[in-house]
């Protein structure tokens, strides 16, 4: 009887163990997935009372400028304000973190000869803390349009940024890192980079990503000038022959060697819009006109989406949407619940660190931002 009990305290013990050991492995398990805001302070006073913090991980603020070989506050009023009116967010969800964004499309003119020699590499990190510790910020993000190849015009690119652009983060990681040594603090270095092919063979990503918490993959702006095709499409759609989309460019960069657990997905808040030449009939696929100023989603739902004979397709195999006006030749790309939910499901399914969005103020009404919640937390 002794010897039973004895038996059956060894096995209650084990089964106790084994049931503690897979909470514990459950705990270890792949942290829940980060949702990135890119918040546009280049248009004056960020309004933070149309910010759901509670909705977010991180912020990424942008933009912040390259003057001289140097970070630069372009207007330090106004920028010092807004990250002063951020960071009380974190009284709302205080595991919010907060980082510039250094460059964009319009500000990337200059990081070629502020990065050219390891003197510039150290002084352009240097400056770059030096705004994130001075208004009490977590990290910096890097937005180099595009290292290499060109991108707006104008802006300053040669052969050397594949391998500056690297010197690049592990010049800023050193200084993040001294930074960290003396206060406690781990400080997040983070990149957004294109979402093509193109871009991954002009900079050594499997090097680049050693000193990266995460790579935010700009998976929109997918559009020849002369044909209608999807911006933001999870996969290449079968309707024209041009093959972008997030998936090919996440097996693109996996293949370069960024383990997909620091890969995030850009989600566009943001449709582009086109008019199409007379004789279309279809919209996608169709012959560009001219390009017209697009929408933010929330727009976008509310007053066009099937209102005025704007109507609404879905690509099955690209899992993306798009209106078509047939009687004015209308043509709009974007994303929407739908595909965002594909989205996110996708990123779960192939273990990525989470999504990204641009711009927060391109969807008031947080249509996307609810559906991004509902599948990611």
């Amino acid at each position: 009887m002794k010897n039973n009990l004895f038996k059956c305290a060894i096995l209650c013990i084990a089964i106790l163990g084994m049931a503690s050991c897979k909470q514990a492995k459950k705990t270890e398990e792949a942290p829940k997935p980060v949702i990135i805001a890119y918040v546009g302070g280049y248009n004056g006073l960020v309004d933070v009372n149309k910010i759901s913090p509670d909705k977010i991980t991180h912020i990424n603020y942008a933009f912040v400028d390259v003057k001289d070989g140097k970070a630069f506050l372009t207007n330090e009023a106004t920028d010092t304000t807004n990250f002063r009116k951020l960071n009380e967010l974190k009284q709302k969800n205080p595991d919010l973190k907060i980082l510039i964004s250094i460059g964009g499309w319009t500000w990337s003119r200059n990081f070629s000869d502020a990065v050219l020699t390891s003197e510039g590499q150290k002084a352009f990190a240097k400056s770059a803390v030096e705004i994130m510790k001075n208004n009490n910020l977590d990290g910096v993000d890097i937005d180099w349009e595009y290292p290499a190849i060109p991108g707006d015009k104008g802006n300053v690119y040669r052969p050397e940024d594949k391998q500056n652009y690297t010197l690049m983060f592990e010049a800023i990681r050193a200084e993040l890192d001294v930074l960290g040594n003396e206060t406690g603090k781990k400080y997040l270095l983070t990149t957004a980079v294109g979402g093509f092919q193109k871009f991954i063979d002009n900079t050594e990503m499997a090097k680049a990503q050693q000193y990266l918490d995460y790579v935010n993959i700009m998976t929109y702006d997918y559009h020849p000038e002369k044909q209608a095709v999807h911006h933001t499409n999870l996969y290449a759609s079968g309707k024209y022959e041009l093959k972008q989309s997030a998936d090919i460019a996440v097996k693109a960069y996996i293949a370069a060697g960024v383990p997909a657990e620091k890969l995030v997905m850009g989600i566009a808040f943001y449709g582009r819009a086109y008019t199409l030449k007379k004789s279309s009939s279809k919209g996608i696929g169709d012959p560009v006109v001219e390009q017209i100023r697009g929408a933010g989603y929330t727009y976008i739902k509310d007053s066009l989406v099937n209102k005025n004979e704007n109507y609404r397709y879905w690509d099955e195999t690209a899992r993306a949407p798009y209106l078509f006006n047939f009687y004015k030749g209308l043509f709009l790309t974007y994303d929407d619940e739908e595909s965002v939910k594909e989205k996110c499901q996708y990123v779960l399914e192939n273990k990525m660190a989470g999504v990204m969005f641009w711009e927060y103020s391109s969807d008031p009404k947080e249509y996307l931002l609810n559906e991004i919640n509902k599948n990611l937390k």
